[in-house]
């Protein structure tokens, strides 16, 4: 007489253990996606309604893993508005959104010596400043 393997005896309960740990895996990573989309959003309201301030701010990877890639600038003489992606942006991923403010600079109303400085204005899920069409100024218009 032989007795039952180990297999047939806890083979449904390990495999029931990995179905539930992957789903609680994939529940919190909805749930993580969520939370920076809020704190990203909470720190665009902020930004956009108040002027700031600035700190606290998510980084650059929570705020691309809540779905909000670009980033509202205005200028501060000119008052020039463009959208950036933060994706293109050369920075580490856990970079906090309000160090980036003063890397930025107008090239708009800038002059060879000096670019103003651009302030913050929101994060955004899709561009939202539509970019002017460049024309090579030797073509006919």
């Amino acid at each position: 007489m032989s007795t039952k393997s180990r297999q047939t005896i806890y083979g449904g309960a390990i495999m029931g253990a990995r179905i539930r740990a992957e789903s609680a895996r994939e529940a919190a990573k909805k749930a993580i996606r969520a939370a920076d989309r809020a704190e990203a959003e909470a720190w665009s309201i902020r930004m956009e309604g108040y002027g700031g301030p600035a700190q606290p701010s998510p980084t650059i990877a929570q705020s691309l893993n809540g779905g909000l890639g670009w980033m509202e600038i205005e200028c501060n003489r000119c008052k020039t508005r463009a959208s950036i992606p933060l994706d293109a942006i050369r920075r580490a991923r856990d970079t906090s959104i309000w160090k980036l403010e003063g890397s930025f600079r107008c090239r708009s109303c800038g002059t060879r010596r000096y670019k103003p400085p651009v302030h913050m204005i929101k994060l955004t899920a899709e561009r939202e400043i539509t970019p002017y069409a460049w024309v090579h100024p030797d073509e006919d218009r």
